[in-house]
């Protein structure tokens, strides 16, 4: 009889401990990443879902203007650049459309669409001498916050898509605005 009630505690004992590990290692939350350059470290993570859209808004380190980043999430976890907003030409913006993408001008700012740049992951640094970087999501991009808030200045970040477990959401940051 002791024996049995022994076997019974033990296997249930078993079986708590298989859905525990379970529930903490199985990747099951989809999120946008930023993991530390060289070490892989998670240093931060937004929630996302397929198509949500975000953006990176960082301020221009010669002309001091901002420059928008617009991306979406695809079915296949990868990130899509869809449109690029500035104000002023200059150092490292573009001069023109290319093949497939449309060029406009409104309320005095260039508007690049179409872009459709495709990425599995995409290098981010986080700015150091003019630190203004923000991340913007949200049906009607209602939430910012500042990179500085959550990533070291001057750091460099691999961003993409990934489905984290429990453990893994615990052990970072989790973005709010």
């Amino acid at each position: 009889m002791k024996r049995k009630k022994y076997l019974k505690t033990k296997n249930l004992i078993v079986v708590f401990l298989f859905i525990t590990l379970t529930v903490l290692f199985i990747p099951f939350r989809k999120s946008l990443v930023f993991y530390e350059r060289n070490t892989g470290q998670i240093a931060a993570y937004l929630p996302v879902a397929e198509g949500d859209t975000f953006q990176i808004i960082f301020t221009h380190s010669i002309h001091l203007t901002d420059v928008i980043e617009k991306y979406r999430i695809l079915p296949d976890d990868t990130i899509e650049e869809y449109e690029f907003v500035f104000e002023e030409f200059g150092i490292g913006m573009p001069s023109n459309a290319e093949t497939g993408q449309t060029f406009e001008y409104k309320d005095g700012k260039y508007h690049i669409k179409d872009v459709g740049n495709v990425y599995p992951s995409m290098m981010i640094r986080n700015g150091k001498t003019v630190s203004n970087h923000r991340l913007v999501w949200g049906e009607n991009e209602e939430h910012i916050v500042k990179f500085n808030d959550y990533l070291e200045p001057g750091g460099i970040y691999k961003v993409q898509v990934d489905h984290l477990s429990l453990w893994q959401s615990v052990k970072g940051v989790e973005i709010r605005d």
